[in-house]
């Protein structure tokens, strides 16, 4: 079995090299790591991960627990943290909650267990002092927990600038669907927004919350076709998903409902479905991308023991098209 003697003699460099390649430290310029590279295939070297883990103390492995991946902004938040978390020589173990408090302590359990060098969490079932008690690097998205350092975008600016934009244009009788409020998550600032901007314009409004499992959407076909029964005036709505905000105008086009013209409606992500659907979909933009950047960046300063803030809250963007027009 080749050793990593053998691979930096195949390479022509010291085993310090090779060393430092596996382990992504230090500058290594990129003709050296491909050489390097070449040789451990090569010669099918297999770096022994178990010990160089209890080696250097780190598993370069990190945990993310999401609610529901097949959920469109967070399989685009999974696959941002998986890029940014790659891009600093780490893997990615990817845990599906399904706002299961059981399954979500067991894999945090699992992840404690198998020496994860940090966790981000983006799935918001236990209780705070289940996160308090997890002694790894921890980052949190949209929940608020402690000292911990968190990351959200500017949920009231979101949904501030979607309730002025429905109000703006023309809208008196605005419906605002959101998730459950019982939970303590920072995105409930965008239904805050809302009943802010609408008794400043003393506009009549209606607020539907979804179960506590805000991703089943089998129930939303149910709940809006009610909405739309019980309040057949309405002229706006404002979905704190663009999931939910799909659903609204597939209901509205079934029933004889014109997207715009009866109806505006304006979701909230910009997930990778707003522009595909028609009328497409105005919305407020998360920068999923900037979010996914910022989560490795706070896990790693933690797990090297460097200075980071807490408190890290990103700009939103209104996106504009065809459903507001």
């Amino acid at each position: 079995m080749p050793t990593i003697h053998d691979v930096a003699k195949h390479a022509g460099v010291t085993p310090t090299t090779v060393s430092r390649v596996l382990n992504n430290r230090g500058y290594i310029s990129d003709k050296t790591r491909k050489k390097v590279y070449s040789s451990m295939e090569h010669l099918n070297y297999q770096p022994n991960e178990i010990a160089r883990s209890l080696k250097n103390k780190q598993s370069n492995i990190i945990g993310l627990i999401v609610p529901d991946v097949s959920h469109p902004f967070f399989a685009a938040f999974a696959s941002q943290i998986e890029y940014y978390a790659y891009e600093n020589g780490m893997k990615v173990l990817l845990c599906n909650s399904h706002l299961d408090p059981v399954k979500e302590k067991e894999y945090i359990d699992m992840m404690r267990g198998n020496r994860v060098d940090g966790i981000i969490m983006s799935s918001h079932t236990l209780e705070t002092e289940q996160y308090q008690n997890v002694q790894s690097p921890i980052v949190t998205f949209d929940r608020q927990i402690g000292d911990i350092p968190y990351i959200s975008s500017d949920n009231y600016m979101g949904g501030k600038l979607a309730t002025e934009l429905l109000i703006k244009q023309g809208c008196r009788k605005i419906a605002h669907i959101c998730g459950n409020l019982q939970l303590n998550l920072l995105a409930n600032e965008r239904s805050k927004a809302f009943l802010d901007v609408v008794n400043v314009h003393n506009v009549e409004h209606i607020v539907i919350e979804t179960d506590t499992n805000v991703f089943h959407n089998q129930e939303y076909q149910k709940m809006i076709r009610q909405l739309l029964a019980d309040h057949p005036d309405l002229d706006g709505v404002f979905a704190t998903s663009d999931i939910i905000a799909a659903y609204v105008i597939k209901e509205c086009i079934e029933l004889g409902i014109k997207v715009p013209e009866q109806i505006k409606v304006i979701g909230y992500d910009d997930v990778s479905i707003a522009p595909w659907i028609t009328p497409s979909l105005t919305t407020i933009r998360q920068p999923i991308e900037d979010i996914g950047k910022l989560a490795i960046k706070l896990l790693s300063q933690q797990i090297n023991k460097e200075e980071y803030v807490i408190k890290n809250q990103l700009d939103v963007e209104l996106i504009e098209r065809a459903s507001t027009l």
